[in-house]
């Protein structure tokens, strides 16, 4: 999505830069954990982001811990399994629920500005997994303007509408005006 740019995007595995542990209370501090990290180890400018799901019934949980909301080494089903069993007596009208990206770029590992850009995809938690596409919580992630899962989605739907889409497209435009 962001080869439009000109720009030549490398993993930070391939710098050989470890992932940096994510101490950050919202998606804003640990991307820029993330990003300084990498702009740290590779002396070049650095895109991070953090994204999960805040589910209204549950306060926003599971919000940063998203990855590991069934604890230390959760997968994917290990971590639904345990939001649908904490959603079982929630009533339809209070399964809303949104994924959030935030994308940071920083310039430098010192920039005191780094652009920070953030994507929103409404939905609700379905009561049963549909899909076999994406990852996570797409399974049970309910897309209200689709009215599908997020795992029954191409990737260029996908890519368009979810989250990461968004704070994506935010990033490109903010770049591209620079």
């Amino acid at each position: 999505m962001l080869g439009g740019l000109g720009f030549n995007i490398l993993p930070q595995t391939q710098l050989n830069i470890e992932d940096i542990e994510e101490t950050g209370l919202s998606f804003v501090e640990n991307s820029i954990l993330k990003a300084r990290n990498a702009a740290a180890h590779s002396n070049l400018p650095a895109i991070a982001d953090d994204s999960g799901l805040e589910v209204d019934f549950l306060d926003g949980a599971p919000g940063i811990y998203s990855a590991r909301f069934a604890g230390e080494g959760a997968t994917d089903a290990t971590n639904r399994d345990k939001l649908l069993e904490l959603m079982k007596e929630a009533p339809e009208n209070q399964r809303t629920a949104r994924y959030q990206t935030v994308i940071v770029y920083m310039r430098h590992v010192n920039d005191p500005t780094p652009l920070i850009c953030q994507g929103t995809w409404e939905g609700t938690i379905a009561l049963t997994e549909k899909g076999d596409g994406g990852f996570g919580y797409d399974p049970i992630f309910q897309v209200a303007e689709t009215n599908c899962r997020a795992a029954e989605l191409d990737k260029q739907t996908k890519n368009k509408i979810s989250h990461r889409g968004k704070a994506i497209a935010n990033l490109l435009m903010r770049l591209q005006s620079q």
